[in-house]
């Protein structure tokens, strides 16, 4: 059958849900586990160090831009994961005894290739794999000799069919530890289930990465909200003077809060996406209580919740201080704006007073200017009148002069008023040709 072309992305999204396959784990086994923080710059670093280790097994090392590798090494099996702020390792390899702690998996690993791995540890536990008896476990006797003493979390799995207990302590060598016991689960089952219990420790530490910010977070947020409260009640009593100083140190609590929120919104987000995980695996247990024991889930809840609450309730304080700095800018910005229209109202109100006294002005010296002119023009008059007088003419100079003197005025005055008109013509054909030119850029 031929069907339509396929989305380039159609193969990719089809095979994620068949990505990070779990291993298959049969008992005794011992698994060593790290998981690692990464910067963006060392994601090919991750890659880089899984495909050295291949290569000095001569076994095929992953793909370029493959983000998860399983493979048998000879000694042990491998399982490496990258995922977007991490990458986490799984070395799983058989066990001989009771005691999966005394030579853990990691033994078998190159100790150069190990300090090599890039990123910074966040996570590191060995895991046992033993088979349960027919009988109840004693305990008290695994507490002393696998996890020195400490009080055991845990319960069983799976409908039964696995315990698994931990004291979420970190032992010799920075690793903790966890003992899962097998009666009767599948290789494939198994497998799932330590994936899971190594999840749970994995997220929980990722979501705990929040805490230790939100905890410093939570002094500064009290003095920029006592800052916030005296910046506001210094509004209310503030006059024009005071508001340029008033905006200045708001805009700067806002900035500073902005600048803390993009820092720490990641981190908070990401705790919920991670303590959302942590639920979800805890829920994939399927948990059966052992008496006098507290389960992973009660453990988990009792001590990870709060710290969600405090981070949840950390991101909201700063989320509201965030908004409360915001109205404050924008009022004071409005008093600002209030005070310049003002000011801008005055100062058009006073160039309006300066204006209409220059056309008062400006009429006085026209009206100067058309007796200036009649004076000499009727002065030129006097002379020709006087001038044809003297050829012979019958005629009294001083009576010509004085019929010019009203001619003249109203003829002096009618062609200044001319030369107005025309020039308040030319002006406001300038006006449309410049109006004009504008319309096409708007």
């Amino acid at each position: 059958m031929i069907l339509p072309a396929s989305h380039p992305q159609r193969l990719e999204l089809n095979d994620e849900v068949h990505a990070r396959p779990p291993e298959a784990m049969a008992p005794p086994l011992r698994v060593s586990y790290l998981a690692l923080l990464l910067d963006p710059a060392e994601h090919e670093a991750s890659w880089e160090a899984v495909v050295a280790l291949a290569r000095r097994s001569a076994v095929a090392p992953p793909l370029p831009g493959a983000n998860h590798f399983s493979a048998d090494l000879g000694a042990f099996r491998v399982k490496w994961e990258r995922h977007t702020e991490f990458h986490r390792v799984m070395f799983i390899a058989a066990s001989a005894g009771e005691d999966p702690f005394a030579e853990p998996a990691m033994a078998e690993v190159p100790a150069d290739w190990v300090q090599a791995l890039p990123g910074r540890l966040i996570v590191a536990a060995h895991l046992g794999l033993l088979r349960g008896g027919e009988a109840p476990p004693d305990l008290d006797a695994i507490s002393e000799r696998l996890f020195a003493g400490h009080v055991l979390v845990g319960s069983a799995m799976a409908g039964g069919q696995a315990q698994a207990f931990t004291d979420f302590r970190l032992h010799a060598g920075g690793f903790s530890r966890i003992l899962v016991l097998d009666n009767g689960m599948s290789p494939r089952q198994a497998g799932r289930y330590v994936q899971r219990l190594l999840e749970i420790d994995t997220y929980r530490m990722l979501a705990l990465l929040a805490l230790p910010m939100a905890r410093v977070l939570i002094p500064f947020l009290a003095s920029s909200e006592q800052e916030l409260a005296r910046a506001t009640n210094a509004l209310v009593r503030a006059g024009e003077a005071d508001e340029p100083g008033l905006l200045e140190r708001l805009t700067a609590l806002a900035a500073e809060v902005e600048r803390r929120e993009a820092e720490s919104l990641y981190r908070f987000s990401a705790a919920d996406a991670y303590y959302e995980l942590v639920q979800r695996r805890i829920a994939e247990l399927r948990e059966l209580r052992v008496e006098g024991m507290q389960t992973l889930q009660e453990f988990t809840e009792r001590r990870l919740a709060p710290a969600m609450n405090t981070c949840r309730a950390v991101a909201a304080r700063q989320d509201a201080l965030s908004r409360r700095v915001a109205r404050a800018t924008a009022l004071l910005s409005t008093r600002v704006d209030l005070t310049r229209e003002r000011q801008n109202q005055e100062v058009l109100a006073s160039m309006n007073r300066r204006a209409q006294q220059q056309l008062r002005l400006q009429e006085t010296v026209e009206g100067l200017s058309i007796a200036a002119v009649t004076y000499y023009v009727v002065g030129l008059v006097g002379y020709v009148a006087k001038g044809i007088k003297a050829g012979g003419a019958r005629l009294d100079p001083d009576l010509v002069t004085g019929v010019a003197i009203p001619v003249v005025a109203v003829a002096v005055a009618l062609g200044m008023r001319q030369v107005r008109r025309l020039f308040r013509r030319r002006r406001k054909g300038l006006e449309q040709i410049a109006v004009g030119r504008k319309r096409p850029e708007a």
